[in-house]
């Protein structure tokens, strides 16, 4: 029984026990109808409000968390905000998110609100000669030389977001959003669903092991089916999903409380069981393989950006992936990197803690690799991992990204508390869940909206920051523009941190020694 029902059941009791006493012993105990009024006028109020998805759900109850928040901010702040450590991922994410999402005020008080000697701080170098960016490098074309439909993409889109994983009124909210500000909507692996195509907003139709919208019956991949799907015309790019950063090597999980008659429908698989994709694809082998199956959807599509997703693990296979490029001449026209920090409904906490290269690194080396062997200027790379804020977006495209992925961030616009139920069907804010009358609490009129001043004024703050630091065109954002403590004394740049590859080194004979035994190592024909 959900929180809603148990209200009407309790207001209907009570009103029967009150009305039964008064009946009895007349007037002596007709205040008793006071707070039973007062309880059912604010249960009213709550299941009927279009704001708060909490007090849909948990009508009266609710108000409790509101009550802690006012009483204490930063102890909601803290749950929402939190890494794998306890630690805050940093105190202005409550602001960035919430209040852009809302449309309220985008300032906070009293300075400062990091501790700046804490090894691991980050900070942009800014300029005395500042810069104003112009809006139109807010867009990036995305579409190689053999892509003759590129898009003109957002920098900052909708991260990789099954439904199944998320309800239905979150990926209406989500694809709405993405229409009304004009970006783009990444489906996850979970399939091309009606929902994603209902709200009118751009499409990143994500492949992923289980073929879901394109798949056989035993399993495998349908190249009729796939084509169906890819020529709508919302659907711009196409994404293979190769690993994920939250469970690299693993595939998908979708519970079973998750799959109703929906689900199985649009994936093609049985009701009441959970739902794991197999870790590696069918459709292809080694990188070779894969290359081949990337030319293979661009003829599908009639030239639409293929790419495909990966988190980074060991460093050879990538570089065999690269060697493939060159031995083939086929080239993804996007690569997705997903850091390990990713997000996940549902994962083995040790594949999610200890498996797979954090976003940083996982940037620098993809786009060193493609560096070094000529073709990066050719290859868009976007960054996907705890994406939130314009100093993200900064910070990841000054090591090498040409755009961002935000999930996390996109579901905390939507209305998500991180109360971590993500994988047992019992979301409280009706985000991810395939409860109907849960998920029916996420007003989609008003959550779009959010989603929608979420993506506006995150990107407006990172060319805002761009331009502090004193460049007048994104391409000109280089490591040293970042700066990171990497001791209790001690700054140093990205470009001191990490080493990038020259243009044209890998395959010659001066790679660096940081590269040199993992190129030697990698084949373009098996992982």
């Amino acid at each position: 029984m959900n929180q809603r029902t148990a209200f009407y059941l309790i207001s209907i009791f009570s009103l029967i026990a009150i009305l039964a006493v008064c009946i009895f012993l007349w007037v002596w105990f007709a205040w008793a109808l006071i707070p039973w009024g007062i309880y059912v006028l604010i249960g009213i109020y709550d299941v009927t409000n279009k704001e708060h998805s909490v007090l849909r759900n948990y009508p009266v109850l609710g108000h409790l968390r509101y009550m802690f928040e006012f009483v204490r901010p930063e102890i909601q702040q803290y749950f929402v905000t939190t890494d794998l450590s306890g630690r805050p991922f940093s105190r202005e994410y409550r602001s960035v998110v919430y209040s852009r999402a809302k449309g309220q005020l985008d300032t906070v008080p009293f300075g400062t609100q990091h501790d700046v000697t804490d090894v691991g701080y980050e900070y942009a170098a800014h300029s005395l000669a500042p810069k104003k960016v112009p809006e139109e490098e807010s867009r990036i074309l995305v579409g190689g030389p053999d892509c003759t439909q590129p898009y003109l993409a957002s920098r900052l889109n909708i991260s990789a977001m099954s439904f199944g994983a998320l309800s239905v009124n979150a990926i209406l909210a989500l694809n709405m959003g993405a229409k009304h500000g004009n970006f783009a909507h990444n489906t996850g692996e979970g399939g091309l669903s009606p929902h994603h195509l209902a709200g009118g907003g751009d499409i990143i139709w994500q492949i992923g092991t289980g073929y879901f919208s394109c798949r056989t019956p035993e399993g495998n991949f349908d190249a009729e089916k796939f084509k169906e799907n890819a020529d709508r015309d919302a659907v711009k790019m196409i994404e293979i999903k190769l690993s994920q950063g939250a469970k690299p090597s693993h595939g998908g999980i979708l519970p079973a409380a998750k799959v109703d008659k929906e689900i199985s429908e649009i994936r093609g698989v049985p009701m009441g069981q959970d739902v794991i994709s197999p870790p590696a694809h069918t459709a292809f082998e080694g990188p070779m393989g894969l290359l081949h199956f990337v030319r293979q959807l661009r003829e599908l599509t009639d030239g639409k950006p293929i790419g495909f997703k990966l988190c980074i693990g060991v460093h050879s296979e990538f570089m065999g992936i690269c060697k493939a490029m060159l031995e083939t001449g086929i080239l993804p026209d996007f690569i997705t990197v997903d850091g390990a920090e990713g997000g996940t409904g549902a994962a083995p906490p040790e594949f999610a803690n200890r498996l797979g290269t954090p976003i940083n690194e996982g940037i620098v080396f993809v786009h060193s690799c493609l560096t070094g062997i000529g073709v990066r200027d050719k290859i868009r790379i976007i960054a996907s991992g705890k994406v939130i804020s314009g100093f993200d977006m900064a910070a990841k495209i000054a090591l090498g990204a040409d755009m961002c992925n935000s999930a996390r961030g996109m579901m905390f616009a939507l209305g998500c508390i991180q109360s971590l139920r993500c994988n047992d069907n019992s979301c409280p804010t009706g985000v991810a869940t395939q409860d109907a009358a849960r998920g029916r609490a996420l007003v989609v009129k008003s959550k779009h909206m959010r989603v929608c001043n979420f993506h506006h004024a995150t990107v407006e703050s990172f060319l805002d920051i761009a331009g502090a630091m004193g460049v007048a065109h994104l391409d000109e954002l280089t490591p040293r523009h970042i700066n990171r403590r990497v001791g209790d004394q001690t700054m140093r740049s990205y470009d001191e941190i990490y080493h990038y590859l020259t243009p044209g080194e890998l395959g010659s004979e001066r790679i660096h020694p940081l590269y040199e035994r993992d190129w030697a190592e990698a084949s373009a024909t098996s992982f």
